[in-house]
């Protein structure tokens, strides 16, 4: 195939270049020089032709007057990857999953592939493995892989020319990271391949109305490698989440075109691959045989799903200038706030401790329902005092120390009646006149109130 032109733009002034150089001449910016096609103003003719149908006409239409249709999905037959999908596969979509090395993305799609290759045709492509490892794979898992298809490829022109020969209705690229275009000679992960590959199989999935999965690395921060862009390309986006050592998989969907966001689906690793946990909130929840300081038990809202998550608080004495605050699955930022809202709305000081807050399960609350559950952690470690192990606390603290309600509250009152729980102090806007089980359910106005309450406990 006949290599395009290509030039080097900055990224910071957007000046073009037709030689790549480490520094932009106009601004004098370092490694802002991407290689890119240099695209004709001329129409674009497709490099390959369609075979679901061609595009329609392009028309300007009034927003009541365009047609709604009901997007039939695909269900993978498992129930957690279907319920951050937004209930099933999408024709035409195309899903980016990402998480750390190991961490299970592509034993979760080989079982899927596999599933769904029982009634689809399906074809799954590797740049990372040799088929003698995704064979093997299938063995150590059980998988009937008699009907999936597997391809060891690496160019992006290779794979659109076999896919338009076997018409495949679901594709697996393993992973994009080392698909590359010959239009390019730059290596393959680099941001200008990462990018028009990417540009390429989005094209390819729309106009074929092929359902793509591309697996993507992450940095060591934790987000997906490349340019910002492929987020914005794809239609769905899945993080897995969790500890590789810990035998539980979180994936949730941070952007989600056919479906909520912040849903989560919940996996345990097994030999047999990944086993879905029916009940997750019971994973999250020690239970400790006796009540110990510093715990207390909240209920999350993850996407459409209550989960009981248990909150662990340490404080001791710091004997530095610096005390020191450390959050695992909550926002740093936010605790120390909570912990000046303690200060001065409930007089106790613990400004020169050093503070440990974990949820435990190695879950993240993005949610500001963990403020009061938090707060009340922290205070029973500060004093070395037991909570009772049947009470349940969720609520937002504004800064002049009132609780303000959070969405859900009626699914979260449920969630912990159906565990047993007892007691739940809540803000009084999410109090419930009907009564929820045997659950009783104390409404509070504030900080304040929620002190005074507890105070024989504490």
């Amino acid at each position: 195939m006949k290599k395009k032109p290509i030039k080097y733009i900055c990224q910071e002034c957007g000046a073009e270049q037709i030689k790549w150089s480490g520094q932009c001449p106009d601004c004098k910016a370092w490694n802002s020089m991407i290689e890119t096609i240099n695209k004709p103003a001329a129409k674009h003719t497709p490099q390959f032709s369609s075979y679901a149908g061609e595009m329609a006409n392009s028309q300007v239409l009034q927003l009541n007057e365009v047609e709604i249709q009901d997007e039939p999905r695909i269900t993978t037959n498992i129930t957690e990857l279907d319920r951050v999908l937004g209930g099933g596969l999408v024709q035409g979509s195309v899903v980016l999953i990402g998480g750390d090395p190991g961490i299970g993305k592509s034993t979760l799609l080989l079982q899927a592939l596999v599933s769904l290759g029982q009634q689809l045709n399906v074809l799954y492509v590797t740049g990372e493995e040799s088929l003698q490892q995704v064979s093997m794979r299938a063995t150590r898992l059980e998988l009937k892989a008699d009907t999936l298809k597997v391809l060891s490829e690496t160019s992006v022109e290779a794979i659109i020319e076999i896919t338009q020969k076997i018409k495949p209705q679901i594709i697996v690229i393993d992973s994009i990271q080392t698909i590359f275009t010959e239009q390019l000679q730059s290596a393959p992960g680099s941001v200008s391949q990462l990018r028009e590959s990417t540009a390429i199989l989005v094209r390819f999935a729309k106009i074929t109305n092929t359902a793509l999965f591309l697996v993507g690395h992450v940095t060591k921060e934790g987000t997906l490698a490349g340019p910002r862009v492929l987020e914005h390309m794809v239609d769905t986006v899945l993080y897995f989440e969790g500890d590789s050592g810990s035998r539980f998989r979180l994936i949730r969907a941070c952007k989600n075109r056919f479906g909520a966001v912040n849903e989560l689906g919940i996996f345990a690793m097994t030999e047999k691959g990944l086993r879905e946990v029916n009940n997750p909130s019971a994973i999250f929840l020690s239970r400790h045989e006796e009540p110990v300081s510093g715990s207390m038990i909240m209920v999350t809202m993850e996407g459409s799903r209550p989960l009981l998550v248990e909150v662990q608080a340490l404080v001791d004495e710091n004997h530095s200038p610096s005390p020191r605050r450390v959050t695992l699955g909550l926002e740093h930022n936010r605790l120390s706030m909570l912990i000046a809202v303690l200060n001065r709305h409930g007089g106790i000081a613990i400004y020169d401790h050093d503070i440990y807050v974990n949820v435990v399960g190695g879950v993240r609350i993005l949610e500001t329902a963990a403020d009061l559950p938090v707060v009340i952690a922290v205070l029973s470690s500060f004093k070395n005092k037991k909570l009772p192990p049947d009470w349940i606390i969720f609520g937002e603290i504004g800064l002049s120390g009132e609780l303000r309600p959070v969405p859900n509250g009626q699914e979260r009152l449920k969630e912990a009646s159906k565990h047993g729980f007892k007691k739940a102090i809540v803000p009084k806007a999410n109090c419930s006149q009907k009564l929820v089980g045997k659950l009783q359910v104390i409404p509070m106005n504030s900080l304040e109130d929620v002190l005074e309450y507890i105070r024989n406990d504490i």
